[in-house]
């Protein structure tokens, strides 16, 4: 049964429950790549949102990402949860790097020159 159609989770204060997109499966040149040498990506979309962090007067201050949103996170920034048989994530909304507003391909340059 897939994650989006009943969680039964309700993420506390500024925290987001987030399903990593999938690894593309064929390179930008045509070659398949397996399971196995892929990287997951730092991408994921928003299942569940918290109500926000308490401010010291007493005020929530709500979140910035929606149900459904496309966001990128950092590498280890999150704890790894299952739900109904799938994997998801857990981060608090400081992990959260960016929204992405168009379908792109994000990497690290980093990567690239090791």
């Amino acid at each position: 049964m897939p994650i989006t159609k009943s969680l039964s989770l309700r993420p506390l204060s500024d925290r987001v429950v987030v399903r990593q997109l999938e690894p593309e499966a064929i390179s930008k040149g045509g070659i398949v790549i397996p399971d196995s040498a892929s990287e997951k990506p730092n991408q994921g979309k928003v299942l569940a949102v918290g109500p926000g962090i308490r401010l010291k007067n007493g005020k929530v201050s709500p979140v910035a990402v929606q149900v459904g949103d496309i966001v990128l996170f950092g590498k280890y920034a999150s704890n790894e949860i299952e739900i109904n048989g799938e994997e998801a994530l857990i981060l608090k909304e400081s992990d959260l790097l960016a929204i992405i507003t168009k379908p792109t391909t994000v990497s690290n340059s980093l990567e690239k020159k090791a």
